[in-house]
């Protein structure tokens, strides 16, 4: 495990507590994958660039939420039109985008961009949601005031 740093007064500082924090973590979660890839290709020749690249673009969805989640990507080719589809499932979560362009790359990463878009969106309603309950003294202030 990494050392933190101590200043002159004996203390640590506050970049190193973050470093110790951060290595704690990663020993905590150990190689536990955020988030699991699923590639399906329709209609294409399956390669391994594309399978790695896809799973470096959706691994990010899995720092997102900050919990494992999968993702289930579908690659399709007819013709000049290469179609995608992928959903991503982490506990009652479930968010799904649907894109369509001339490249596979670009398509896999507009999909990424939506997921990701979709999934802040969510956690910002998540936070916003979370409103205090009145104190009692509040509720006796209102009560007195009628």
């Amino acid at each position: 495990m990494k050392e933190a740093t101590t200043m002159k007064d004996g203390s640590k500082g506050k970049s190193a507590r973050a470093a110790t924090r951060k290595v704690r973590r990663k020993l905590r979660l150990g190689t536990v994958e955020l988030c699991t890839v699923t590639v399906t290709f329709r209609h294409v020749e399956p390669t391994d660039a594309i399978r790695q690249y896809a799973e470096k673009k959706f691994a990010h969805a899995g720092k997102l939420i900050k919990r494992p989640c999968t993702a289930h990507l579908i690659l399709t080719v007819d013709k000049y039109r290469h179609h995608g589809e992928v959903t991503v499932k982490s506990g009652r979560i479930s968010v799904t985008a649907v894109e369509e362009t001339k490249d596979i790359y670009s398509v896999i990463d507009l999909l990424a961009d939506k997921v990701g878009r979709q999934l802040t969106k969510h956690l910002e309603k998540f936070t916003a949601k979370k409103v205090r309950a009145p104190s009692t003294g509040e509720v006796l202030a209102e009560s007195e005031e009628l």
